[in-house]
């Protein structure tokens, strides 16, 4: 009795013992499993540099077609406050108690921000479609491929516009038509251009992208030139208007207060007329005017060519990993 007590003591103890050594000693499991991992990759290792191979070449071959994309840009400034609206609703708040009195409204409120306004409306969508169409921008900016530098001259993709007819030839999808519409210009336009400014100092900076720096110019050129007259036409019709309005007004009033008030807000509006007329920067004023840039903007080549190879070394190692583990299973 006293020996069979022994031997299952003695086996109790020698699995305890074992059991305790499989838990003291993780370290080595994780060093085998890493081993195993390191033998895995390197047993795939023809197969990682094959397919890391292929896709750098890719990389390669890839950013070199890529065309090259200038950006121009324009520094802009605010070119001061303008009397227009602005100049009728700060008199309109000056004598507006007094022509209540005539049963008159002259409206009240602020003047509005010239420069905001004009940037927002720089951005819309009517203002960026009618630029397009006024200035015949639909072929450059939708069928163009890439540039020649040597004879600065757009490369046109044939598939998209054949230049001998003059005529779209892009294939046609759902219910859009062979020419691009109004809306897939402005969205072509608008990502392209960006508009940014400075909390700081309030300088405005303008920029488009394209395949040529001087089409890229040319085109800020000709939007800051077309901010500027659109808002200038716009406060001369409003300060007309405002005109005709209080002329009206003044026949119909007999109070000589009242018509040295008219009188006056006559004179504001005529100022802003004349000045409408006589400024070319009218919003907006060029502080450092747009060039041709010399060099790209985009693409990366070299960090298309690393992320493409690592992507590629990436790929390879799960796809080796994956054999070698699928196959040990399989055993």
């Amino acid at each position: 009795m006293e020996s069979t007590k022994l031997q299952r003591g003695t086996s109790t103890e020698v699995l305890t013992m074992n059991s305790n050594a499989s838990y003291q000693n993780p370290e080595k499991d994780d060093e085998i499993d890493l081993a195993e991992l390191w033998f895995a990759i390197w047993s795939g290792k023809k197969l990682i540099i094959a397919i890391t191979f292929i896709f750098a070449i890719s990389s390669i071959i890839y950013a070199i077609n890529q065309p090259n994309i200038y950006k121009a840009s324009i520094l802009l400034a605010p070119a001061g406050e303008q009397s227009g609206a602005g100049g009728l609703a700060k008199m309109a708040g000056q004598f507006g108690g007094l022509a209540s009195l005539a049963g008159i409204n002259l409206g009240g409120g602020g003047g509005t921000d010239k420069t905001g306004l004009a940037l927002e409306v720089l951005k819309s969508r009517l203002f960026i479609e009618n630029f397009i169409q006024s200035h015949q921008l639909l072929v450059p900016l939708m069928a163009t491929k890439n540039w020649n530098k040597s004879t600065n001259t757009l490369i046109v993709d044939e598939g998209l516009y054949d230049t001998e007819s003059k005529t779209w030839t892009r294939e046609i999808e759902g219910t859009n038509t062979s020419e691009p519409s109004r809306w897939q210009s402005f969205k072509k336009f608008t990502e392209g251009l960006s508009v940014s400014t400075d909390k700081e100092t309030g300088m405005i900076t303008i920029a488009i992208e394209h395949y040529s720096p001087e089409i890229a110019k040319q085109w800020l050129t000709w939007l800051v030139d077309e901010i500027n007259s659109t808002m200038r036409d716009q406060d001369k019709t409003e300060a007309q208007r405002s005109i005709d309005f209080l002329s009206e007004k003044l026949l119909e009033t007999q109070l000589a207060d009242m018509q040295t008030v008219f009188y006056q807000l006559i004179e504001e509006q005529t100022k802003t007329i004349m000045l409408a007329e006589v400024s070319n920067e009218y919003v907006l004023k060029t502080i450092d005017p747009a060039n041709a840039p010399d060099e790209k903007a985009k693409p990366k080549r070299a960090l298309n060519v690393i992320l493409g190879t690592f992507f590629g070394f990436m790929l390879a190692t799960i796809i080796a990993l994956s054999r070698y583990f699928r196959a040990k299973k399989s055993v």
